[in-house]
């Protein structure tokens, strides 16, 4: 008899040593996965040509490259909506080769780079049609490779004038102020900084807006 109770003893005292125990930690959670970088390259209107700034962020993009090894370049090129869709097809294939060209001067081999022309399909800023929005007129260059992290590439002044540009195109809705603040943002997207954060500061202020900081 008392065999049999050390034995239902024993039994008990393990049941509850288990259910003491704390439960196993989850297990980590995955590491995030690694997106490809993505570079823009901007375009005066009805123009494949390469500004200063163009050609800063395609070395930019050529530096990505190297450090990946073994990577794919896409170049995708997009226009906005003023001119017919046939030929804005063609000019997005015009802004894409001509990236494509810049990349292989600097050394990235030709075979490694697609080139994709998307026309007024995808636009950065939606707009209506006949629109002359300079943010639409783009190449996306993507590095799919052993990168690490997304980088997204442009000029610190260049996200100043756009912040600078969003501002007064929210609080000031008029076509003329759009033209204006459109001009202005063309001009830092050519590179001429000095012009173009000038103009859409002055616009900002006396709209009665306050600056934001300028990050740069």
């Amino acid at each position: 008899m008392l065999k049999k109770l050390l034995i239902v003893f024993a039994a008990t005292f393990l049941l509850g040593a288990c259910a003491s125990e704390p439960p196993p930690p989850p297990p980590p959670p995955p590491p995030p996965v690694a997106q490809a970088p993505t570079f823009m390259v901007f375009f005066d209107w009805d123009s494949s040509r390469l500004s200063p700034a163009s050609l800063n962020v395609i070395t930019q993009a050529v530096t990505a490259f190297r450090s990946t090894g073994n990577a794919r370049v896409t170049a995708t090129g997009h226009t906005d909506t003023t001119g017919p869709e046939s030929y804005n097809m063609a000019l997005s294939l015009r802004r894409a080769n001509a990236v494509k060209n810049e990349l292989v001067r600097q050394g990235v081999p030709a075979d490694a780079i697609a080139v994709i022309g998307k026309g007024e399909s995808q636009l950065l800023v939606p707009t209506g049609d006949n629109v002359r929005e300079p943010q639409n007129r783009r190449v996306e260059i993507v590095i799919s490779g052993q990168m690490a992290t997304t980088t997204t590439v442009v000029p610190p002044p260049l996200s100043y004038c756009r912040t600078l540009a969003a501002m007064y195109r929210r609080n000031v809705a008029t076509n003329q102020s759009d033209v204006v603040a459109g001009n202005a943002l063309a001009d830092c997207e050519n590179g001429n900084y000095g012009k173009g954060i000038a103009t859409l500061e002055r616009l900002v202020t006396d709209a009665k807006m306050t600056l934001p900081p300028r990050g740069y």
